[in-house]
């Protein structure tokens, strides 16, 4: 069986950790460099960075940051925002990165995920989803550029369209649950899982250590992302481990 992974994420606005409820009311949560130190040292298995303004402000990634993270970490590291081309990829690979995530760019252009897939390898590519239920869909319906544009796609037929062009896993947030603190959506995180053939992150509503578990379990996630308890002190990486453990479930 292969091992959960649980992956602490940084929301990162105007080179600081920002935290909100549903992608929006934003408050402060620290330095990006200073709170991936303290997650490498807590144990987690990955880190996510995303520069959650720079689709929508429609500017690069802010590399300088991203290097001084990735010179503290000896953990696995993915970033993306603002992300839009082969050359914007090589630039964050360069600059320490491990993978890269694409999420506004590889829905408006989808070639995008086959370049960086053919170039580096599938494992480089995570394609993030912003996930929120559609009452006239009557499923869910993809979002972009930071949760503001609603798309066409459904989220199910868009996660086997990336990852038939070659996305390696797929960083699933649910817009319903994001900050709210009340646990994943699983019915969501298992929906994709068993959509796809590839590693699934489920991301968006974990509010205690009990919630990692279900998301693993119900949602049949291969990992689950977390920000605001981590960050502000309600719970660690470690004592989400030990919980996940002692319930019977493979983390590192």
């Amino acid at each position: 069986m292969l091992t959960k992974r649980i992956i602490p994420c940084l929301d990162v606005k105007d080179g600081r950790v920002v935290k909100g409820i549903q992608f929006v009311q934003l408050r402060d949560a620290g330095d990006p460099v200073e709170l991936a130190k303290v997650y490498d040292k807590e144990g987690a298995d990955e880190l996510v960075f995303l520069d959650i303004s720079a689709s929508h402000e429609g500017r690069k990634t802010m590399v300088e940051v991203v290097k001084r993270v990735a010179a503290e970490l000896a953990i696995p590291f993915t970033v993306g925002g603002g992300i839009n081309s082969l050359e914007d990829m090589k630039r964050i690979l360069r600059a320490g990165a491990d993978k890269v995530s694409l999420n506004t760019a590889a829905v408006e252009s989808p070639s995008l995920i086959t370049e960086g897939a053919n170039y580096f390898g599938s494992q480089c590519i995570v394609v993030a989803v912003d996930a929120k239920y559609d009452e006239t869909m009557g499923t869910w319906r993809v979002y972009t550029h930071g949760g503001r544009t609603a798309t066409d796609w459904k989220v199910l037929d868009w996660v086997k369209e990336a990852v038939a062009r070659g996305a390696g896993e797929i960083l699933l947030t649910s817009m319903d649950a994001d900050g709210e603190k009340k646990g994943f959506n699983v019915q969501l995180t298992k929906a994709v899982s068993e959509a796809v053939s590839v590693p699934v992150i489920a991301s968006g509503g974990a509010g205690n250590a009990a919630d990692f578990k279900d998301a693993f379990v119900a949602g049949k996630a291969d990992a689950a992302l977390a920000a605001s308890i981590f960050h502000y002190k309600e719970t660690s990486v470690s004592e989400v481990k030990g919980y996940l453990k002692e319930m019977g479930l493979c983390v590192r």
